[in-house]
């Protein structure tokens, strides 16, 4: 029973933080290419991966979606950037409107002409931070989203994510009082009534002892007489 609670919370860890890695926003270094539109099909399980800013959506078997081509400073581990190292990204540009994730974002087309104007070459790069949600899987034909876009001076710019940092504190306070509220309601209310239906089973059970103990000596008495 150990084991399948220990397994279950893995789990449980596991999706919450996958979740949290696609919904919470992430910034990249990046020099755009390109931008162009392009009809997506909608049909299949991969819809997922779009999003859904009206009622409308949920019923369209394709739509015209907005992307902007990049090429990306490339991150290697522990958020180390090496010189000269890049990659291609391709971000798509969608509304969210009040869908979730929560970013309530309506201005595709200002964030299509902020990146349109961005446009640069490798000889004559401008660099600038992407803001996003999302994954890039080209099996599954997915991309993140772009959320804002703003121009940088050079691509060894430090990006520090106060938003990601502010949430995970409020989210560690919030973990911490619940967890104090519910040891408290344990304490106060689970273990008093835990105890009393421990006492309660012990008269109950010392009840039953005394009438099988009691059943017992009339059953001997009759066989002595006997």
């Amino acid at each position: 029973m150990r084991n399948i609670r220990r397994v279950f919370r893995i789990v449980l860890f596991v999706v919450f933080g996958l979740v949290l890695h696609y919904a919470l926003p992430q910034h990249d270094v990046v020099r755009v290419v390109n931008t162009y539109q392009e009809r997506q099909d909608l049909n299949d399980w991969t819809r997922v991966f779009w999003a859904r800013p009206d009622d409308q959506s949920a019923e369209l078997i394709n739509r015209d979606v907005q992307f902007i081509q990049t090429v990306k400073r490339k991150t290697w581990l522990l958020g180390f950037i090496p010189r000269d190292a890049t990659e291609v990204m391709v971000y798509r540009n969608e509304d969210t409107g009040w869908s979730w994730p929560f970013y309530f974002k309506f201005d595709t087309a200002n964030l299509q002409t902020e990146a349109d104007d961005l446009v640069s070459t490798s000889e004559n790069p401008k660099w600038a931070v992407m803001t996003h949600y999302g994954w890039r899987n080209e099996y599954l034909s997915a991309f993140p989203n772009a959320i804002a876009i703003r121009p940088v001076t050079g691509p060894d710019v430090t990006i520090i994510p106060w938003f990601n940092i502010g949430f995970f504190v409020v989210l560690i306070l919030a973990f911490l009082f619940l967890r104090a509220v519910w040891l408290q309601f344990r304490e106060r209310t689970l273990d008093p009534l835990a105890v009393r239906a421990g006492d309660q089973m012990d008269h109950v059970s010392a009840d039953l002892a005394e009438r099988r103990s009691r059943w017992s000596r009339w059953v001997d008495s009759w066989r002595s007489k006997k």
